[in-house]
């Protein structure tokens, strides 16, 4: 266990011990394979299928196709790119082609040119993120670039002149990571235009998802990629146009679907992990080898290399996974550890096709990278993710977790495609939720949600800008940890079935289509068949949580037939908004326990009892069924204490818990 591990540790128990929790282990292509699988129904919560002895050796096998379009093919691109390692450099060029989806002519294009945010310190990337993203900081070496050398029509004629950066965020003219195309001809409806290029890639230190890390290679956002293009009516617009925005410290991505034929150019010892599968076999001449590697139904293209990787191949098929084989490509450090990651990646499939649906590709890879190169670690793209880099060699359940929620990825960010720039909690929220799910189902390990939710020390709406958080931490706590409670305080209004078809539902109506958070909503609304504004408007639009407190407790003897009696007087408060009905306990002198059910349609209630002894205690919530109450620490309130010291001790102890949860931040 490394020193950052054990401390995280230590500190969930003694937050644990403030709350009145105990801390857990876990904070948390259409086509067909040459191989032929057995399918058959899994049972509920049953182990994956066990499949044949991995190869060997990356093989080079020729796939055929399947004639299923499963999204709107709105880009081709066609790229071959050579990585010059020495120099950490990629060469490339690439023809794309762009159907316009949409109803009017259009005349502009825009591209993502993603290298450019490790240009200068003067990005917008750099300026937000700070030279860290999560705990990886970039180096002194993390500088990179991309250059377009060419830029022109089929007919050969050069369009480089027409194409300016844009800053449509932020203004910032370092900013190099987003530009506009003036097109010669307006690109009509459902017509197309095909654009080449030529470019060069500069990788930094491996960082912030991409770069290199002594010979390991993670190209992750690494070509020119264009914009993507809503119609009306996605995800509520009136309007047809671009979306389009710089790379920002806490965005992530958001593409049109299409195909990608990409062909990959390293030296001869170097095996690659790509999106997709190999389309045919390997060609090797002078020393170097060149893949080929094809996909569809995809809005990414990721890749890696190295002539280290211990590479491992297993066919999986179960029920809604028809047949994947399933690659590892692990860092020698991490080989003995090839069973693991063939667990998670088999339980995390088999769980999320069986809850939500069908895994439709023929691939699933995993890369491991080297120690250091945990830049390029936890990380999604379609058809392949990154585990955390082999920094440990006696890795513990995060090993299973990393895989399990970046797998989860490949239903939120990859097939419902949301729009990570201005709704990441629809994919992060979600794959968190999701992650659990697996986690608890197949390994025992269940999250504390308690402690989770006293992270939530500065709450802020879902719906917003990546960019509009403070800071990454900002950005994680809610994204991923609120989101995620969020969808645990749905599930226990309607029960885990109920949230179970609701997550089904959505997933598939959704596929390929870039929903919106509100299209979630009427999912909600339409599964239970009742109106969720209020929830919605609380925890999700708004930046509320649901604190309940047990706020003063007042005891008088009193007179009643001669017997002295007490009327006790307990005021319990609403902070925030509501879940639904919470449970209130009376615990007496004489051992009485008397519950109480409050509706929590107001903003207090107060109970008046009278009784042969005096109350001792009151509590809301006991069993923490709210999964939004940040603060439990106001949740239990003795009734012997004197309010000057209930109010102090009460005040230091959420400082303190404020001091811990700040320290484990991202």
């Amino acid at each position: 266990m490394n020193p950052r591990r054990a401390k995280r540790i230590l500190l969930f128990v003694l937050a644990a011990a403030l709350i009145g929790v105990t801390a857990k282990e876990g904070f948390g292509d259409a086509w067909v394979s040459q191989y032929t699988f057995a399918s058959a129904p899994a049972k509920k919560d049953a182990a994956p299928k066990q499949a044949a002895p991995p190869a060997a050796q990356q093989p080079d096998s020729v796939m055929q196709p399947k004639p299923v379009s499963l999204s709107k093919r709105v880009t081709e691109y066609h790229i071959d790119v050579s990585l010059q390692e020495n120099a950490h450099m990629l060469q490339g060029e690439q023809s794309v082609t762009w159907t316009n989806p949409g109803k009017q002519p259009v005349s502009e294009m825009y591209f993502h040119l993603y290298p450019n945010a490790f240009r200068s310190k003067n990005t917008t990337f750099m300026r937000e993120s700070g030279g860290q993203l999560r705990e990886d900081k970039a180096t002194s070496d993390s500088t990179g670039y991309m250059n377009l050398l060419t830029l022109e029509t089929t007919e050969g004629y050069s369009l480089l002149p027409r194409l300016h950066y844009v800053q449509p965020d932020d203004g910032n003219p370092s900013d190099l990571t987003l530009a506009k195309l003036k097109l010669p001809t307006p690109v009509a409806p459902g017509k197309s235009v095909t654009l080449r290029m030529k470019f060069e890639v500069k990788l930094p230190e491996v960082f912030a998802r991409m770069g290199y890390s002594g010979d390991f290679v993670m190209a992750g956002q690494w070509f020119p990629k264009l914009a993507a293009y809503e119609t009306a009516g996605t995800r509520g617009r009136a309007t047809e146009g671009w979306n389009a925005h710089q790379y920002h410290g806490n965005s992530e991505f958001y593409s049109d679907f299409g195909i990608y034929s990409v062909k990959i150019n390293v030296p001869s010892t170097y095996k690659v992990a790509a999106t997709g599968f190999q389309a045919k076999a390997s060609i090797v001449d002078a020393g170097r080898r060149t893949y080929q590697f094809y996909a569809d139904d995809v809005h990414d293209f990721g890749w890696s290399a190295s002539p280290d990787f211990v590479y491992s191949e297993e066919p999986f098929s179960t029920e809604g996974v028809p047949g994947v084989r399933i690659k590892l490509y692990l860092d020698p450090l991490h080989a003995k550890y090839k069973d693991r990651y063939l667990h998670a990646a088999k339980s995390a499939l088999a769980k999320y096709a069986q809850w939500y649906g069908a895994y439709p590709y023929t691939t699933l890879s995993v890369v491991v990278p080297p120690k250091g190169g945990n830049g390029a670690g936890g990380m999604e793209y379609p058809t392949l993710v990154t585990a955390f880099s082999a920094e440990n060699d006696n890795p513990g359940y995060d090993l299973e977790r990393t895989v399990v929620h970046e797998i989860g990825h490949q239903y939120w960010y990859g097939m419902v495609a949301s729009n990570e720039f201005e709704e990441a909690w629809l994919d992060e929220g979600f794959t968190s939720y999701a992650e659990d799910k697996v986690m608890e189902s197949e390994y025992g390990v269940a999250p504390n949600l308690p402690v989770e939710a006293s992270y939530m020390t500065d709450p802020a709406p879902l719906k917003q800008l990546s960019w509009s958080y403070h800071d990454n931490s900002h950005y994680a706590e809610n994204v991923y940890i609120r989101a995620k409670l969020v969808l645990v305080g749905i599930e226990k209004q309607v029960g885990e079935a109920t949230m179970r078809k609701i997550m089904r539902t959505y997933f598939q109506k959704y596929k390929f289509k870039h929903p919106s958070t509100a299209d979630f909503q009427r999912v909600v609304e339409t599964v239970t068949k009742t109106k969720w504004n209020d929830y919605f408007s609380h925890f999700v639009y708004g930046d509320e949580m649901a604190d309940y407190s047990v706020a003063s407790i007042h005891v008088t003897p009193v007179k009643q037939g001669g017997k002295t009696e007490y009327e006790n007087v307990v005021l319990v408060k609403k902070t925030g908004g509501s879940v639904g009905p919470v449970t209130v306990i009376l615990h007496f002198a004489d051992g009485t326990v008397m519950p109480k059910v409050w509706d929590a349609q107001d903003s207090h209630v107060q109970y008046k009892i009278v009784h042969g002894s005096k109350l001792l205690w009151a509590a809301v919530d006991p069993q923490n069924d709210n999964v939004l109450d940040n603060k439990h620490i106001n949740n239990f309130l003795k009734a012997d204490l004197a309010e000057k010291t209930r109010t102090r001790w009460s005040v230091g102890l959420t400082k303190l818990a404020e001091t811990i949860f700040s320290s484990l931040a991202w």
